[in-house]
């Protein structure tokens, strides 16, 4: 099982980018998709969150409003597109997929599988 992420890049403050989160192996409309973070010499922090249905949402306080995470089941695919980018937001971006519906959406423990992580780097 593989879940890919990709999309990430360089960007300006205040640009935008997209990342996708797309699996092999993988029905990605069986699990809630989880996005995280992982800047240098900091610990992995959630970023974001859909339900396998897309219908529920739920987005770390530093990132609401600026980003917005989506799926498109029938491209077995999850986006994240950040807007309105800071330099705050340079990290490692991971994709990660939950098969429960648990109230610890925020915990790296709660995801069975993980991608290999895309650089997103803001400058300022």
């Amino acid at each position: 099982v593989q879940l890919q992420a990709s999309g990430g890049g360089l960007a300006q403050a205040g640009g935008s980018l997209r990342l996708s989160c797309a699996a092999s192996q993988l029905h990605l409309d069986d699990y809630a998709i989880g996005w995280f973070r992982q800047a240098p010499g900091k610990e992995r922090e959630f970023v974001a969150r859909i339900s396998w249905s897309g219908g529920l949402t739920y987005y770390a306080d530093s990132v609401k409003g600026r980003f917005t995470i989506s799926r498109d089941n029938a491209k077995n695919t999850v986006y994240l597109q950040m807007n309105s980018l800071k330099p705050e937001d340079t990290a490692v971006y991971y994709c990660a997929a939950d098969r429960t519906t648990g109230p610890r959406i925020a915990d790296i423990r709660t995801y069975d599988y993980w991608g290999q992580g895309t650089q997103v780097t803001v400058s300022s």
